[in-house]
Protein backbone atom coordinates (compact mmCIF):
# COMPACT_ATOMS: atom_id res chain seq x y z
CA UNK A 1 0.00 0.00 0.00
CA UNK A 2 2.59 2.03 -0.37
CA UNK A 3 3.43 5.37 -2.42
CA UNK A 4 6.70 3.89 -3.90
CA UNK A 5 6.71 1.95 -6.96
CA UNK A 6 3.32 0.83 -7.78
CA UNK A 7 4.43 -1.72 -9.88
CA UNK A 8 7.19 -3.48 -7.90
CA UNK A 9 4.56 -3.21 -5.34
CA UNK A 10 2.27 -5.06 -6.88
CA UNK A 11 4.30 -8.17 -8.06
CA UNK A 12 6.05 -8.11 -4.71
CA UNK A 13 2.12 -8.57 -3.00
CA UNK A 14 1.33 -11.33 -6.21
CA UNK A 15 4.35 -13.54 -4.55
CA UNK A 16 3.72 -12.39 -0.92
CA UNK A 17 3.28 -15.12 1.97
CA UNK A 18 0.48 -16.16 3.80
CA UNK A 19 0.73 -13.22 6.32
CA UNK A 20 1.09 -10.23 3.96
CA UNK A 21 -1.80 -11.72 2.14
CA UNK A 22 -3.70 -11.60 5.70
CA UNK A 23 -2.82 -8.32 6.34
CA UNK A 24 -3.76 -6.82 3.07
CA UNK A 25 -7.46 -8.88 3.73
CA UNK A 26 -7.56 -7.21 7.35
CA UNK A 27 -7.09 -3.65 5.59
CA UNK A 28 -9.46 -4.27 2.74
CA UNK A 29 -11.88 -5.27 5.02
CA UNK A 30 -11.85 -2.29 7.76
CA UNK A 31 -12.16 -0.11 4.01
CA UNK A 32 -15.50 -2.41 3.27
CA UNK A 33 -16.76 -1.69 7.23
CA UNK A 34 -16.24 1.88 6.71
CA UNK A 35 -18.11 2.13 2.90
CA UNK A 36 -20.90 -0.02 4.43
CA UNK A 37 -21.26 2.02 7.46
CA UNK A 38 -21.17 5.30 5.67
CA UNK A 39 -23.06 4.74 2.31
CA UNK A 40 -24.63 1.24 2.58
CA UNK A 41 -24.05 -2.26 2.00
CA UNK A 42 -25.74 -2.13 -1.99
CA UNK A 43 -22.89 -0.82 -4.35
CA UNK A 44 -25.05 -0.39 -7.37
CA UNK A 45 -26.15 2.72 -4.79
CA UNK A 46 -22.59 3.29 -2.87
CA UNK A 47 -19.69 3.88 -5.32
CA UNK A 48 -17.21 3.84 -2.54
CA UNK A 49 -18.16 0.48 -1.58
CA UNK A 50 -17.66 -0.67 -5.53
CA UNK A 51 -14.39 1.07 -5.28
CA UNK A 52 -13.75 -0.88 -2.26
CA UNK A 53 -14.78 -3.94 -3.59
CA UNK A 54 -13.08 -3.63 -6.87
CA UNK A 55 -9.78 -3.01 -5.11
CA UNK A 56 -10.15 -5.87 -3.13
CA UNK A 57 -10.26 -7.99 -6.69
CA UNK A 58 -7.20 -6.32 -7.80
CA UNK A 59 -5.58 -7.52 -4.93
CA UNK A 60 -6.92 -11.63 -5.23
CA UNK A 61 -9.12 -11.48 -2.14
CA UNK A 62 -11.31 -14.52 -2.64
CA UNK A 63 -15.07 -13.85 -3.43
CA UNK A 64 -16.14 -15.68 -0.60
CA UNK A 65 -13.94 -13.42 1.83
CA UNK A 66 -15.38 -10.12 0.38
CA UNK A 67 -18.85 -11.59 0.91
CA UNK A 68 -17.71 -12.29 4.87
CA UNK A 69 -16.86 -9.13 4.85
CA UNK A 70 -19.45 -7.73 3.46
CA UNK A 71 -22.31 -9.42 5.59
CA UNK A 72 -19.77 -8.66 8.62
CA UNK A 73 -19.63 -4.92 7.74
CA UNK A 74 -23.89 -4.92 7.42
CA UNK A 75 -24.85 -6.75 10.49
CA UNK A 76 -25.89 -4.84 13.46
CA UNK A 77 -22.64 -4.89 15.58
CA UNK A 78 -20.76 -4.46 11.97
CA UNK A 79 -17.17 -4.29 13.90
CA UNK A 80 -15.04 -1.32 15.21
CA UNK A 81 -15.99 2.18 14.53
CA UNK A 82 -12.47 3.33 12.33
CA UNK A 83 -11.80 6.90 11.88
CA UNK A 84 -10.03 7.94 8.47
CA UNK A 85 -6.85 10.15 9.99
CA UNK A 86 -4.43 11.55 7.22
CA UNK A 87 -1.24 11.85 8.69
CA UNK A 88 1.75 14.11 7.50
CA UNK A 89 5.51 14.58 7.94
CA UNK A 90 9.53 13.95 6.96
CA UNK A 91 11.45 11.04 6.01
CA UNK A 92 15.19 10.78 6.28
CA UNK A 93 16.56 13.99 4.05
CA UNK A 94 13.37 15.72 4.09
CA UNK A 95 11.14 12.98 1.98
CA UNK A 96 7.89 13.92 2.28
CA UNK A 97 5.58 11.24 3.42
CA UNK A 98 1.45 10.72 3.46
CA UNK A 99 0.10 8.53 5.38
CA UNK A 100 -3.53 7.30 4.93
CA UNK A 101 -5.33 5.05 8.26
CA UNK A 102 -8.51 3.80 9.06
CA UNK A 103 -8.17 3.64 13.20
CA UNK A 104 -10.38 2.91 16.54
CA UNK A 105 -7.75 4.27 18.18
CA UNK A 106 -6.43 7.35 17.43
CA UNK A 107 -4.01 7.80 20.51
CA UNK A 108 -2.54 4.86 19.62
CA UNK A 109 -2.23 5.13 15.67
CA UNK A 110 -0.97 8.85 16.30
CA UNK A 111 2.15 7.45 18.65
CA UNK A 112 3.14 4.54 16.62
CA UNK A 113 2.98 7.02 13.55
CA UNK A 114 5.38 9.29 15.34
CA UNK A 115 7.34 6.60 16.55
CA UNK A 116 7.84 5.25 12.58
CA UNK A 117 8.98 8.88 11.37
CA UNK A 118 11.80 8.91 14.39
CA UNK A 119 13.38 5.97 13.82
CA UNK A 120 13.52 6.85 10.19
CA UNK A 121 15.36 10.31 11.05
CA UNK A 122 12.20 12.47 10.48
CA UNK A 123 9.74 13.75 12.02
CA UNK A 124 5.76 14.23 12.17
CA UNK A 125 4.37 17.24 11.01
CA UNK A 126 0.99 18.97 11.37
CA UNK A 127 -1.90 18.72 8.97
CA UNK A 128 -1.06 20.38 6.06
CA UNK A 129 2.48 20.56 6.46
CA UNK A 130 2.76 17.84 3.44
CA UNK A 131 -0.02 17.68 1.37
CA UNK A 132 0.62 20.96 -0.70
CA UNK A 133 3.61 19.29 -2.30
CA UNK A 134 1.23 16.54 -3.75
CA UNK A 135 -2.02 16.60 -6.12
CA UNK A 136 -4.86 13.92 -5.49
CA UNK A 137 -5.55 12.23 -8.99
CA UNK A 138 -6.89 8.82 -9.57
CA UNK A 139 -4.50 5.90 -11.20
CA UNK A 140 -5.57 3.23 -13.21
CA UNK A 141 -2.80 0.45 -14.04
CA UNK A 142 -3.30 -1.33 -16.69
CA UNK A 143 -0.35 -4.59 -17.72
CA UNK A 144 1.07 -3.99 -20.97
CA UNK A 145 0.91 -7.41 -22.80
CA UNK A 146 -1.46 -8.22 -25.39
CA UNK A 147 -2.76 -4.57 -24.88
CA UNK A 148 -2.84 -1.86 -28.29
CA UNK A 149 -1.24 1.16 -26.84
CA UNK A 150 -3.01 3.55 -29.35
CA UNK A 151 -6.29 1.36 -29.01
CA UNK A 152 -5.95 2.02 -25.09
CA UNK A 153 -4.62 5.65 -25.14
CA UNK A 154 -8.23 6.48 -27.26
CA UNK A 155 -10.46 4.71 -24.92
CA UNK A 156 -8.97 6.06 -22.05
CA UNK A 157 -9.23 9.77 -23.21
CA UNK A 158 -12.78 8.74 -24.33
CA UNK A 159 -13.48 7.78 -21.01
CA UNK A 160 -12.37 11.04 -19.15
CA UNK A 161 -8.76 10.12 -18.63
CA UNK A 162 -6.57 13.20 -18.26
CA UNK A 163 -3.23 11.75 -18.77
CA UNK A 164 -1.39 8.69 -20.65
CA UNK A 165 1.90 7.51 -19.31
CA UNK A 166 3.60 5.42 -21.20
CA UNK A 167 7.21 4.98 -19.63
CA UNK A 168 6.81 1.76 -17.48
CA UNK A 169 8.63 -0.94 -19.00
CA UNK A 170 5.28 -2.89 -17.46
CA UNK A 171 2.01 -1.37 -17.50
CA UNK A 172 0.14 1.79 -18.78
CA UNK A 173 -0.73 4.26 -16.42
CA UNK A 174 -3.60 5.93 -16.83
CA UNK A 175 -4.11 9.56 -14.85
CA UNK A 176 -7.91 10.63 -14.20
CA UNK A 177 -9.65 13.38 -11.92
CA UNK A 178 -10.25 12.01 -8.19
CA UNK A 179 -13.53 11.86 -8.24
CA UNK A 180 -13.85 10.07 -11.69
CA UNK A 181 -11.05 6.70 -11.11
CA UNK A 182 -14.20 4.20 -10.31
CA UNK A 183 -16.05 5.63 -13.29
CA UNK A 184 -12.92 5.41 -16.03
CA UNK A 185 -12.69 1.57 -14.45
CA UNK A 186 -15.63 0.27 -14.95
CA UNK A 187 -15.37 1.58 -18.36
CA UNK A 188 -12.52 0.31 -19.93
CA UNK A 189 -13.02 -3.06 -17.84
CA UNK A 190 -16.23 -3.07 -20.06
CA UNK A 191 -14.48 -2.96 -23.15
CA UNK A 192 -12.53 -5.74 -22.52
CA UNK A 193 -9.14 -4.45 -20.35
CA UNK A 194 -8.03 -5.80 -17.07
CA UNK A 195 -7.12 -3.80 -14.45
CA UNK A 196 -4.18 -4.25 -11.73
CA UNK A 197 -5.17 -1.52 -10.00
CA UNK A 198 -7.45 1.58 -9.81
CA UNK A 199 -7.42 4.41 -6.96
CA UNK A 200 -7.01 8.16 -5.81
CA UNK A 201 -3.48 8.79 -5.47
CA UNK A 202 -1.03 11.60 -4.01
CA UNK A 203 1.08 12.27 -6.74
CA UNK A 204 3.95 14.25 -5.90
CA UNK A 205 5.05 17.86 -7.68
CA UNK A 206 8.71 17.34 -6.79
CA UNK A 207 10.97 14.50 -5.55
CA UNK A 208 14.18 14.17 -3.01
CA UNK A 209 16.77 11.53 -3.73
CA UNK A 210 18.48 10.13 -1.34
CA UNK A 211 21.81 10.18 -1.27
CA UNK A 212 23.66 8.10 1.11
CA UNK A 213 23.48 4.16 1.94
CA UNK A 214 21.83 5.05 5.21
CA UNK A 215 18.85 7.02 4.35
CA UNK A 216 17.86 4.32 1.66
CA UNK A 217 17.95 1.99 3.76
CA UNK A 218 16.01 4.02 6.63
CA UNK A 219 13.69 4.88 3.83
CA UNK A 220 13.20 1.39 3.21
CA UNK A 221 12.91 0.66 6.76
CA UNK A 222 10.12 3.07 7.54
CA UNK A 223 8.00 2.30 4.78
CA UNK A 224 8.16 -1.62 5.78
CA UNK A 225 7.22 -0.44 9.61
CA UNK A 226 4.16 1.46 7.97
CA UNK A 227 3.05 -1.80 5.28
CA UNK A 228 3.18 -3.75 8.57
CA UNK A 229 0.86 -1.87 10.68
CA UNK A 230 -2.84 -2.76 10.08
CA UNK A 231 -4.11 0.76 10.94
CA UNK A 232 -1.69 2.43 7.89
CA UNK A 233 -4.51 1.73 4.91
CA UNK A 234 -1.57 3.85 2.38
CA UNK A 235 1.22 5.27 2.24
CA UNK A 236 2.54 8.24 -0.26
CA UNK A 237 6.29 9.51 -0.57
CA UNK A 238 8.14 11.55 -2.88
CA UNK A 239 11.47 9.66 -3.11
CA UNK A 240 12.72 8.77 -5.91
CA UNK A 241 14.91 5.92 -5.03
CA UNK A 242 13.46 3.34 -2.31
CA UNK A 243 16.20 1.34 -1.05
CA UNK A 244 19.89 1.21 -1.28
CA UNK A 245 19.64 -1.60 -3.60
CA UNK A 246 17.29 0.16 -6.56
CA UNK A 247 19.41 2.61 -8.43
CA UNK A 248 16.18 2.92 -10.76
CA UNK A 249 14.40 6.26 -10.16
CA UNK A 250 11.03 6.07 -9.29
CA UNK A 251 8.89 8.85 -11.70
CA UNK A 252 5.53 8.45 -9.82
CA UNK A 253 3.93 7.59 -6.73
CA UNK A 254 0.51 5.15 -5.99
CA UNK A 255 -1.26 3.59 -3.67
CA UNK A 256 -2.54 0.47 -1.92
CA UNK A 257 -1.34 -1.16 -1.49
CA UNK A 258 0.55 -3.28 1.44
Amino acid sequence: MSGHSKWSTIKRKKGANDAARAKVFTKIGRELSVAVKNGGADPSINTKLKDVIAKAKQNNVPNDNIERMLKKAAGENGGADYEEIIYEGYGPSGVAVVVEALTDNRNRTAGEVRHYFDKAGGNMGTSGSVTFMFTREGVILIEKEDVDEDTLMMDALDAGATDFITDDDDVFEIRTEANDVGAIRDDLENKGYKIISSEPAYIPATYTRLESKEDMQKMSRMIEMFEENDDVQAIWHNCENENAHDEKIIKKSIHFSV
